[in-house]
């Protein structure tokens, strides 16, 4: 692995969204890792960065030193319902040449702090099982264990595509066994 060159992680902004929405257009249109079929539209990112701020929940981007956004990461709301509240799901995606040196792992550690001090409990993962391990090994580094597995659940470029799904504790939720007894 190339060590990683220094970035500065901070909260997105507005003027980050264009960068964000073209680093993941390049995995909607070229890999399985997301379902989506169609890239969102630049209103879209800027919704999401809205209600995220709204819930007090994290958006970040990983910044190098010319001013390159060279990934980003996000807590969103694991599910709508108000029993689901303390539970995130994190997204973390970083531009093409800038994978494999550390940058990943980087982001998803400041947003596990950054969720469990917004108040999140667990934080789900739900990876796409692509044929690589890389996102299962980043999650398992960073203390997420398997929760379980569907199968074929999704269908992009052809093929039937599994989800991995992992799950760890914040904060105060790392009594889960015992919060309900």
């Amino acid at each position: 692995m190339t060590p990683i060159a220094p970035a500065l992680l901070r909260p997105a902004t507005p003027a980050d969204l264009g960068a964000c929405a073209r680093i993941y257009a390049h995995y909607v249109a070229e890999t399985v890792i997301t379902f989506d079929e169609e890239p969102p539209p630049l209103a879209h990112w800027a919704d999401r960065l809205a209600r995220l701020t709204a819930c007090g929940l994290p958006f970040l981007v990983a910044e190098t030193a010319a001013g390159e956004v060279a990934g980003y990461a996000y807590a969103g709301p694991w599910r709508p319902r108000a029993a689901y509240r303390h539970t995130v799901e994190d997204t973390c995606y970083l531009a093409p040449g800038h994978t494999g040196r550390g940058l990943g792992g980087l982001l998803l550690g400041e947003l596990l702090t950054r969720s469990a001090a917004a108040g999140a409990r667990q934080m789900i993962a739900v990876i796409s099982d692509a044929g690589t391990d890389a996102s299962v090994a980043l999650h398992h580094k960073h203390g997420f264990r398997t929760a379980g597995r569907l199968s074929a659940v999704g269908r992009k470029h052809g093929r039937w595509i599994d989800t991995v799904l992992m799950q760890r504790a914040l904060g105060d939720g790392d009594d889960i066994r015992t919060a309900t007894r």
